[in-house]
């Protein structure tokens, strides 16, 4: 078996190809939505790499790694050729990630201010992928105002980005770390 090469060179100029062979200029949409979705597994990975983690929730996140990929490729596909369905993402997988918060957030405290971003390593970075989790949605949902997307997208990632909020604080607390509340100037 021959060993393949990482470049290509077909996307030295502005275009590059998606799945279907169309070539399309990397400032478009679509590319910006299944780009932010990419990085978004990369911020993830970096997450997940923190000896904070517990391995449960490694497992959850390279599951949610997983599903970004699968939502990648469904997002890198144009519509004309793509199925309606994003592989493997149903309604049970949205619903396993509430159970996820759930059971995390029965162990916080209740919320009653605004939480700054920080505390341990491993928080820190669950909210920096939170806010790149954040980003994608609005790009997909850029994306969804241009053609039709599966609206069980948006929801996983909206509820992701819900997730990562969570297991932010989960991970303060069990790293005995103080929340940071934002504190509301006097004039407010």
């Amino acid at each position: 078996m021959e060993k393949s090469t990482v470049y290509t060179r077909t996307g030295d100029g502005i275009n590059t190809s998606i799945i279907g062979g169309d070539r399309i200029p990397k400032y478009s949409l679509r590319l910006e939505a299944y780009g932010t979705i990419d990085e978004l597994s990369a911020f993830l990975g970096n997450l997940v790499a923190d000896d904070a983690v517990i391995d449960e929730q490694r497992l959850q996140i390279l599951k949610v790694q997983n599903m970004l990929f699968n939502i990648g490729g469904y997002l890198a596909t144009p519509p004309t050729i793509r199925k309606p369905e994003v592989p493997g993402l149903s309604q049970e997988n949205i619903s396993e990630m509430e159970e996820w918060i759930d059971i995390m957030d029965s162990q916080l405290p209740k919320l009653h201010d605004f939480i700054i971003p920080g505390g341990c390593k491993a928080s820190a970075k669950a909210n920096l992928a939170r806010t790149v989790c954040r980003r994608a949605e609005r790009r997909v949902i850029q994306l969804a105002a241009q053609e039709e997307i599966n609206l069980l997208v948006i929801a996983y990632i909206n509820r992701l980005s819900d997730y990562l909020f969570v297991i932010g604080r989960y991970l303060n607390k069990f790293a005995n770390f103080e929340e940071i509340i934002w504190q509301k100037p006097e004039n407010i």
